[in-house]
């Protein structure tokens, strides 16, 4: 049974096909549009999907679409008319949004897939999330909560699940019992400061949670006028300093101004004595201002922290589960999942890698697999390797059709030269397999290089992924050493700490080891990495580890600023030549930039001259 499901409309389209219940692929649109979270239809995802399945869309026995369009449209009708007239500036584009195409989401898969009008089904948005998390998990059953800026009218959920693995124990069921509903979000109330701070929204919320670190939490006061959270963890915003209810351009108000001060400018440098300490070059009434900004981002990170642990506990007492599933935007915090793990008293934690609308497309799926159709449960997700792979013989030929030079090396060659690269300060572009769901590069489409080097952490940044100076790197590192340099227990069970969706703090004599990786603070957003996952990335790392004693490596995603993570060996070699990146690596093909004999434009072959 191939049952396909689809987000799309909002932000970061995708689209996952199930096969028997277990995951054939799993893709955002904007891999292959190279649009930066792009919400369009994802036919390019769905062509991938089924073309990977080796199926045509006729097969597809259900069309899963991930959230009510028609529940969708009530809240905002309800919402526009409810603000009005601060709010037809909305109103007028939501009707014309909608009634164009979005309203018609049934007759657009029909015609977009030529599949029958009975197979095609639709998912409420957070029962999408729920699934998305707790039927990729282990867990024969958990408590649930789901977190984001909203779907049809909710933005928080919270619940119990069960599943049937096939013994007649338990059925498949998700129940979630409580709910807040729009205008009250965190999700949102975060997004609001990501605005603020000159981040765009629902793009740059990680970049607040980077930044956070060079603040103190000093504001905690102004930002709990915005929220009040009860000791259950469920909360209402004060709505008199947001306007995201009732405009299509800002998020926050004039009183939000009054009371936090005028907005970071987002083409602003980020300089402060924690990014730049003891340069001269920068004012110091700029640094102070950039201080602020800092010290707001720490706030309303704290802010989110304690209320997610709050509800954290609350559902450990309702429910008295040993286990949580979390999915939705919210749960990409990886500093609040840590402190979840760390301090929250569930047993096991999972949250959905991509926990965020891409997500849902995989969540509608599973729905519909488990709860809808009652099938029991056949596999867990234990990797998030779910995208396109190229072939040896595609590479070569592209690196042939480009006439680069390059050498096809087996694995102990290639690993002997490429740590050689790294020990020498080289930084490294890593290709290889499947493409990973989710916003994380997690060994397959990576940037490389090594931590030990305090100065890689300002190369790779300003040199190669061209982005703000306080943005952190992930320590990739061999799941069995682990423990040696992080603090969080049993990270060789730590379902969160494969995936990157957690930070932890650095062991304290370890800091000076890996500088490069370890954020201010002494946290770090790691990854741990086993054999079985992916046997190549965690044998390069390994390999390093014997040479240098540490067995961790600096891994960011293989991309530039403002780009998708790349998909395509092409988009590889764009990255390649448009960066520092000394050395790419696609499978066991090699092209070192030394070699090339001058600057290469990606658009062209052959070499163009200094």
């Amino acid at each position: 049974m191939y049952i396909l499901g689809i987000s799309c409309f909002y932000h970061d389209a995708a689209a996952a096909l199930l096969a028997g219940g277990r995951i054939v692929a799993a893709a955002e649109e904007e891999r292959f549009t190279r649009i930066k979270g792009d919400s369009s239809f994802p036919q390019h995802a769905i062509d991938f999907c089924l073309r990977t399945a080796g199926i045509t869309a006729q097969e597809l026995d259900y069309v899963v679409f991930y959230e009510k369009p028609l529940l969708k449209f009530e809240r905002i009708l309800y919402s526009t008319l409810a603000t009005a007239p601060r709010s037809a500036g909305l109103f007028r584009e939501a009707m014309v949004t909608w009634f164009s195409e979005k309203l018609w989401m049934k007759s657009l898969l029909v015609k977009r897939l030529n599949t029958p009008p009975d197979r095609v089904l639709f998912a409420d948005h957070h029962l999408s999330h729920a699934a998305s998390a707790f039927f990729c998990s282990p867990f024969r059953e958990a408590a649930i909560l789901t977190l984001d800026g909203v779907g049809e009218w909710t933005t928080t959920a919270t619940g119990f699940a069960t599943a049937d693995w096939g013994d007649g124990q338990r059925r498949n069921q998700i129940t979630l019992d409580r709910e807040i509903r729009f205008p009250h979000s965190l999700g949102l109330l975060y997004s609001a400061f990501t605005a603020w701070l000159g981040f765009v929204v629902n793009n740059g919320e990680y970049k607040v949670m980077g930044m956070a670190p060079y603040g103190e939490p000093r504001y905690v006061d102004k930002v709990r006028k915005l929220i009040d959270v009860a000791a259950d963890g469920s909360f209402q915003l004060d709505m008199r300093y947001f306007s995201f209810h009732h405009s299509t351009q800002h998020t926050y108000n004039k009183r939000f101004v009054e009371l936090f001060g005028a907005p970071r400018h987002p083409k602003s440098e980020f300089v402060t004595d924690l990014t730049h300490p003891g340069d001269a070059r920068f004012e110091p009434a700029l640094k102070e201002a950039n201080q602020y900004y800092a010290d707001v981002a720490a706030s309303i990170q704290l802010v989110t922290e304690e209320t997610i642990l709050a509800m954290v506990r609350d559902l450990h007492r309702r429910t008295g589960a040993e286990n949580l599933c979390m999915a939705g935007g919210v749960a990409l915090n990886s500093v609040a999942n840590g402190r979840i793990v760390r301090e929250g008293p569930f047993k096991e934690v999972w949250i959905q890698p991509a926990a965020g609308d891409s997500g849902g497309a995989l969540g509608a799926a599973l729905y519909v697999h488990h709860i809808l159709l009652g099938k029991p449960r056949v596999d867990t997700m234990e990797h998030a390797y779910w995208g396109e792979q190229y072939s040896c013989a595609e590479i070569a030929a592209f690196l042939k059709e480009k006439g680069l030079p390059y050498v096809e090396l087996p694995d102990d060659r290639l690993f002997e030269r490429l740590v050689d690269d790294l020990t020498n300060r080289r930084v490294v572009g890593w290709f290889q397999g499947r493409f990973e769901w989710g916003p994380r590069a997690l060994g397959n489409r990576s940037i490389l290089a090594d931590p030990r080097s305090e100065a890689m952490k300002e190369v790779v940044n300003s040199k190669i992924k061209f982005r703000e100076p306080f943005r952190p790197f992930a320590p990739a590192v061999v799941e069995a050493r682990a423990n040696e340099f992080f603090t969080t227990p049993r990270l060789d069970e730590n379902y969160l700490a494969r995936y990157m969706l957690m930070v932890s703090p650095v062991e304290t004599q370890k800091q000076c080891v890996i500088p490069a990786t370890t954020h201010v603070g002494g946290t770090g957003r790691l990854q741990t990495v086993r054999p079985a996952w992916n046997p190549r990335y965690h044998d390069l790392i390994e390999r390093f580890g014997q040479a240098t004693g540490v067995p961790v490596i600096l891994n960011t995603s293989f991309n530039l600023r403002g780009e998708p993570i790349v998909t395509t060996p092409q988009n590889a070699f764009n990255t390649f030549v448009g960066s520092d990146i000394d050395v790419l690596v696609l499978e066991n093909f090699m092209v070192r930039k030394e070699e090339m004999g001058g600057r290469w434009d990606p658009e062209y072959k052959g070499a163009v001259g200094e």
